[in-house]
């Protein structure tokens, strides 16, 4: 499941899915089939047109991080805190070296400062290698070092090394929050990845406070054209409709209770 859900997104991108869509079309005119061609070509035209030159990507997204507020009043003890992986550049560290990050690295900073207003949580890192290969260290096990660079002990973390996918996060997590006796615990993600992230653990019964980081959009995007920043509008797209096709297909398949998750108790006995 987790190489054919990766195998169908290099597909279902918006810049992949125009650039097969124009392919598609430029095969049905040669073989005779015009009007099918031109229809695809068309549609094509139109997904790239939508992704470079419209704030449609982020008008989503925005909705997306706008579903759970950071809590205006912090809690007064936390026992640990879920940091949800993604954020390393773990090729890059397999053959360079150091520490480095990718777009999500709010994710740790943001763990990081939680650590040291929290001094009693443990820290529960889940992420394993969610590349093709599975040749590379996932963020659970790349974290020791940055941890480390905080003064953060070893003692506090607890690594869930085995998930490639958010479902996994969420299943694995559960099973080490039970075998450690945790509860009470925040949960750090990106702010566009919370509904998801919180859907999965309320389906398994578990209460976690939303903890959202790395905003993408600035709260305040309407709908309309944007032609100053086609390559940042791009990418946005991407990270839209990857999240919403996740949500879609959690709910579809029974692993979460809502299409799009909302604050909300958890189930009384998890399914």
């Amino acid at each position: 499941m987790f190489l054919l859900s990766k195998i169908f997104w290099l597909i279902a991108q918006p810049l992949s899915l125009a650039f097969f869509a124009a392919l598609a079309g430029l095969i049905m005119t040669t073989a005779g089939l015009r009007r099918i061609g031109v229809a695809f070509g068309l549609f094509g035209a139109l997904v790239l047109f939508i992704s470079l030159f419209t704030t449609t990507g982020s008008y989503f997204l925005q909705m997306l991080e706008d579903r759970f507020p950071r809590p205006a009043e912090p809690p007064v003890a936390l026992s640990c805190i879920i940091v949800l992986g993604g954020a390393f550049e773990n090729e890059v560290m397999a053959s360079r070296g150091g520490i480095e990050f990718n777009q999500a690295a709010d994710r740790f900073v943001e763990t990081a400062m939680l650590a040291k207003r929290y001094p009693e949580a443990r820290i529960l890192v889940s992420g394993g290698d969610g590349s093709f290969s599975g040749a590379y260290d996932g963020d659970a096990k790349a974290s020791d070092a940055f941890f480390a660079a905080f003064g953060i002990g070893p003692d506090r973390l607890i690594r869930e090394e085995q998930s490639r996918t958010t479902f996994e996060n969420a299943r694995n997590t559960h099973g080490l929050l039970e075998a450690n006796g945790l509860a009470n615990c925040a949960l750090v993600t990106s702010a566009f990845h919370m509904p998801r992230s919180v859907g999965l653990f309320h389906k398994l019964g578990l209460k976690v406070t939303p903890w959202p980081t790395d905003y993408r959009t600035s709260g305040m995007v309407k709908p309309g054209l944007d032609f100053t920043q086609p390559s940042l509008n791009a990418q946005l797209t991407t990270t839209a409709v990857r999240e919403w096709i996740g949500l879609a297909a959690y709910y579809f398949g029974g692993r979460t209770d809502s299409l799009l998750p909302g604050v909300s108790p958890p189930n009384a006995s998890p399914r």
